[in-house]
């Protein structure tokens, strides 16, 4: 059977290096690539990614040996109907191993036709390494990388401020531009570059902070020899994700003209401020991923779809999100509606296996960052806790006991926090402290929440009564007792 490259495929094109891309994994492939290619296709975009790696190469030559193409297969709710369609993308021109090949960097720096950069380096890729130079070949950090990259262009073009670049980060972190460009001016600073480039950084290139949103599980494993019968040829970085999308691109007025979206169907916008659509995505979409976790696995489910299809723990799912957390925020009742709506349609998608432990990874940082706001803000605007996520945040310390019946869990989260919970579950069950103690051990621990949760008014006493449940009955009677009680009185 033929692999997938330019010589097998018919539909190859070729267009200017118009796009720098730190990171080839399958999310910027499903999302970012797929969307330059829509842009080529609908308007006069006319432009391909140079992609090069945050990290390891392995990828970044696969990537070549198929001379940047790969397969996306697109699944889930469209228009109402579950559709499966794929597409071959050829927006990817190349990628530069930086370890083998950094002369090619610093080339590319020097392109004209270059003009926007896109990251996705995870949300620890933007930090400050204070071991990094610009010497290096290359730096160990992405804004390391970055800083090289654009000194050397600013050093080719002799600092022309029309050749700055348009600079979009996609991880999940706040600001995430903001950030980006003042780790960036440390390195200018510290690597003592100038006070010209630091000008031409302020005045000649635009960070924007961005939120992107689609559910992409990557490589079909699972289903991988039956796509490549469909299919008829091989392809090593085939990749899977969901027909929704969103990005949000915080910048000036002249990223409408640059990047033409408007028009091709593409669920891009770009806005002054958005923070409205980090804060219903976080509190939302992410918030309730983070609460169902462990309430879903600890009642015998796997995925989210499972999640979400339970009569006990689907019914608290959406009540949670509908009754809980959209209460809590401003901006227009109906859209926020609608929204939610969107968010449990894709958490119903028949094609997505999105496993709960995936989600599990530091549950108490994502819980402290995407549901104790919901949960805070509930309080004080209705001066009684809000039942279900509480129930949540018990199933989560009940959680990271390690144990879901006989079965160990494999938590991963920090090392610190699982040695507290570790010490602190080992103590309740030497009988050296009461549900009670454990309760407030765990809730008053600053270092955990980043505040003493003890202190809210009946968080800890109701705490103790659904752990208490949750140790006699189990999650799911809990679940149905909680449904029966204090919610529907």
């Amino acid at each position: 059977m033929q692999k997938l490259n330019r010589k097998n495929y018919k539909g190859y094109r070729i267009y200017p290096e118009r796009i720098l891309q730190f990171g080839e994994g399958n999310f910027l492939r499903a999302f970012v690539d797929w969307q330059v290619q829509v842009l080529n296709e609908k308007t006069d975009f006319n432009g391909s990614v140079v992609v090069v790696q945050p990290r390891g190469s392995e990828k970044i030559e696969r990537l070549n040996n198929q001379d940047g193409l790969f397969t996306l297969y697109l699944q889930g709710i469209k228009d109402g109907c579950p559709v499966s369609e794929h597409i071959v993308i050829d927006s990817i021109s190349r990628g530069i191993n930086l370890f083998t090949d950094y002369q090619a960097y610093i080339e590319l720096s020097a392109q004209e036709e270059l003009r926007f950069i896109i990251s996705n380096t995870t949300e620890a890729g933007i930090a400050y390494d204070p071991k990094d130079k610009l010497e290096d070949l290359p730096q160990k950090s992405f804004p390391g990388k970055l800083t090289a990259f654009l000194y050397h262009r600013f050093q080719a073009f002799s600092g022309d401020p029309k050749r700055g670049c348009v600079i979009i980060p996609c991880e999940l972190i706040e600001n995430n531009g903001k950030v980006l460009k003042e780790i960036i001016l440390k390195y200018a600073q510290n690597w003592n570059l100038g006070n010209g480039f630091i000008n031409w950084i302020e005045q000649a290139n635009t960070f924007c902070s961005s939120l992107v949103d689609r559910i992409v599980p990557g490589f079909p494993s699972d289903t991988f020899n039956e796509k490549t019968t469909e299919l008829g040829y091989q392809d090593e970085l085939m990749v899977v994700g969901e027909q929704y999308h969103l990005w949000v691109i915080e910048g000036p007025e002249f990223i409408k003209h640059e990047l033409p979206v408007e028009g091709t169907g593409l669920n891009t916008i770009i806005v002054n401020d958005l923070t409205p659509f980090r804060t219903r995505k976080v509190r939302i979409l992410n918030g309730a991923h983070t609460a169902m976790t462990p309430v879903a696995y600890l009642s015998g489910l796997e995925t989210v779809e499972e999640a979400v299809g339970d009569k006990e723990v689907g019914l608290f799912i959406r009540e949670m999100i509908t009754e809980e957390i959209l209460p809590g925020l401003e901006g227009n009742t109906a859209d926020l509606v609608v929204y939610a709506e969107e968010v449990l349609g894709r958490f119903a998608n028949p094609y997505i296996k999105h496993y709960l432990m995936s989600i599990s990874l530091n549950s108490i940082s994502k819980f402290i960052t995407r549901n104790l706001p919901s949960l805070i803000d509930y309080t004080k605007k209705s001066n009684v806790l809000p039942p279900r996520m509480v129930f949540a945040l018990s199933c989560l310390i009940y959680f990271y006991r390690g144990k879901r019946g006989e079965e160990n869990i494999s938590l991963q989260d920090r090392t610190e926090t699982l040695e507290f919970f570790k010490s602190t579950w080992e103590m309740y069950e030497n009988k050296k402290i009461d549900i009670y103690a454990l309760a407030e051990r765990v809730l008053s621990e600053k270092k955990l929440w980043g505040m003493d949760l003890h202190t809210i008014s009946n968080l800890t006493d109701t705490v103790i009564k659904h752990l208490s449940q949750i140790e006699q009955l189990g999650v799911r009677n809990a679940l149905i007792e909680l449904s029966h009680t204090s919610i529907h009185k």
